[in-house]
């Protein structure tokens, strides 16, 4: 008998994100920000256990939203984050629970927002998530537990879903898998058209997800870009992770209790991003 997604229980290694979700398509419109708090919502969705209720909406105080993300006094960066959110389409891949075959369906991840239009404290926002969807997330049996924390510490969207990806495989017995880079691009959410030289692709995609997975996560992460030959372009990608030690994880926890002021610089230090060959 199948074990779905909705009767697991969010626990200290995080809230169980649907595989259909972790696996959307198309969100590279949205922000690190944005996923973090998508990810909160959807927590607190899942926890309520009501996400397969015809009627299921939920409320939070923004000021909570808020305090995760950053310390700035004004939910501006909230607002804007839910605005997107619910304005972005995204593809979810999903097998059909009545004919069994892969669908796709394009969908907004929020339904709809109502939130206080005043700054005060106990302002709040009442959100939906799309019905169809909730019916995805329902009949899903795949998961990945998510660290809403670790999201928060994140300002690399890549850096989320890579760290979301590797969270869907860790259990699995193969601690490595390949697959072709344009596959490899669109589970990262990269802009269509964009970084297609190696050397941007590097530097803007793969160096930052990975200096942010190994220096706040749970887990170690290496990508090997391959090629038929030395000066041939890259045809596929090798993803291979590892949970860290409790040495290596004791240090991941001292940085993210740290500030975020410096933590680049401080993670440049002592992570290893990727090899610079060409």
């Amino acid at each position: 008998m199948a074990s779905f997604t909705l009767q697991q229980k969010s626990n200290f290694d995080g809230f169980p994100k649907a595989a259909e979700l972790i696996e959307i398509t198309g969100a590279h419109a949205l922000e690190a920000s944005d996923r973090a708090i998508f990810n909160h919502l959807l927590r607190l969705a899942h926890d309520s256990s009501r996400l397969n209720a015809h009627d299921a909406e939920w409320e939070i105080s923004l000021n909570e939203l808020r305090r995760s993300l950053s310390k700035h006094g004004s939910n501006d960066r909230v607002r804007d984050s839910l605005r997107r959110l619910r304005r972005t389409e995204v593809k979810v891949t999903y097998i059909s629970a009545t004919t069994h075959k892969t669908r796709v369906m394009e969908t907004h991840l929020l339904e709809f927002t109502d939130t206080d239009t005043e700054e005060s404290s106990d302002a709040t926002v009442q959100f939906g998530i799309p019905r169809r969807l909730r019916e995805i997330l329902v009949n899903s049996n795949r998961w990945g537990r998510i660290k809403c924390e670790i999201s928060y510490a994140m300002t690399s969207k890549y850096a989320i879903a890579l760290y979301e990806l590797i969270c869907l495989r860790s259990n699995l017995q193969n601690c490595v898998e390949v697959m072709s880079l344009p596959r490899f691009r669109e589970l990262l959410c990269v802009p269509p058209d964009s970084y297609d030289r190696t050397v941007d692709f590097i530097k803007k995609v793969i160096e930052p997800a990975l200096l942010e997975v190994n220096g706040l996560s749970d887990m170690t992460v290496d990508i090997e870009l391959r090629r038929k030959h030395s000066r041939a372009p890259i045809y596929e990608v090798a993803v291979s992770w590892r949970t860290k030690s409790a040495e290596e994880f004791r240090q991941v926890q001292l940085e993210r209790d740290r500030s975020k002021v410096g933590r680049m610089a401080r993670l440049r230090g002592n992570v290893e991003a990727v090899d610079h060959q060409m």
